[in-house]
């Protein structure tokens, strides 16, 4: 689902000096403060925008709403172009309108987030996989953003710039950028609203006679199968789920290291179907497929195809 990125984690900002960091002009003296105000900002901050995501040729047009109150966390995204569709969180519920208008997909417990909420509640992990380094100080949406690099210190994940508000912190524009320096993919605000609560009647969930195909993504699924993903990359989810055209529910699982993200499929082979092998592309993702004990292993991501490859291989049957 393209216009959804990623994803990621929730949390409160620790200690005093987190608290201060938040305050208008209080300045994030290292690139781990700034880490950690953007990790925050994402989940707490009150705002409303529109932003533009661009994957190859791939682009779109978001509009994206974050209230907090009393009842917690909402977010709503909204597809601007092609078919309508939209997606609605609600604290750790996401529920996907899909654009027949009649189904909505459910999934409760998720780990699921959206731009510009890239960074775990705790990015100090980061630091291990990725070396962070401050780069100038440019225009976003009309606001003034510290540019921060992360640059990878392994051959599995890609290099990403962050454009981060200079009053709150909040992420207004990420670049993935591969090691030959093209751009994997992109998120940038054309507009941007921080501070101002979205009013409540804009994420009013309308569920009235459609249909919904909830999947708990926090109840365990049947651990046939055995995976051992790159360095850092850890398990965040798993499910098993029906896919339109598929004659089987699919296993679905999905790795991070907190800001990389690769998904892995294991289903049935289908004699039907010609399925691809090897590595390959879908525009600006990568793709490694192959077969092992009569199922398709497909392995998906924005990431280098090393990684692909070799999460692809390890899988084996428990």
């Amino acid at each position: 689902m393209r216009a959804a990125s990623v994803w990621h984690r929730s949390g409160l900002i620790a200690g005093i000096g987190g608290l201060l960091m938040l305050s208008g002009g209080a300045f994030a003296d290292t690139e781990l403060d700034w880490l950690k105000r953007a990790a925050t900002a994402a989940k707490q901050q009150n705002y409303s925008g529109v932003y533009v995501y661009h994957q190859g040729e791939h682009v779109e047009v978001l509009r994206v709403l974050h209230r907090i109150d009393a009842n917690g966390e909402q977010e709503k995204v909204e597809v601007l172009d092609g078919a309508p569709r939209h997606f609605l969180r609600i604290n750790n519920d996401v529920y996907c309108h899909l654009q027949d208008g009649k189904h909505v997909r459910l999934e409760r417990n998720t780990s699921r987030r959206f731009f510009p909420a890239l960074l775990p509640a705790d990015p100090t992990g980061l630091l291990e996989y990725y070396e962070a380094k401050f780069g100038g100080t440019e225009r976003v949406a009309g606001r003034s953003a510290q540019v921060m690099k992360l640059e990878p210190r392994d051959g599995y994940r890609h290099a990403y710039n962050l454009w981060l508000d200079k009053q709150t912190g909040l992420p207004l524009k990420s670049r993935i950028v591969n090691s030959h320096g093209s751009v994997v993919s992109m998120f940038v605000f054309s507009e941007i609203q921080i501070g101002k609560a979205p009013d409540i009647q804009l994420f009013h969930n309308n569920l009235a006679g459609k249909q919904i195909q909830q999947a708990r993504l926090d109840t365990p699924v049947d651990a046939t199968w055995s995976v051992t993903p790159p360095p850092g990359f850890e398990q965040v989810q798993v499910a098993v789920r029906p896919f339109p055209g598929k004659k089987a529910p699919v296993t679905h699982m999905v790795f991070s290291d907190g800001l990389s993200v690769l998904s892995l499929f294991v289903e049935p082979v289908d004699p039907r179907i010609q399925r691809l092998r090897g590595l390959s592309a879908e525009g600006a993702i990568g793709a490694y497929a192959r077969e092992i004990d009569g199922h398709n292993v497909t392995t998906m991501g924005e990431v280098p195809g090393m990684a692909l490859i070799e999460t692809g291989n390890s899988v084996k049957r428990k």
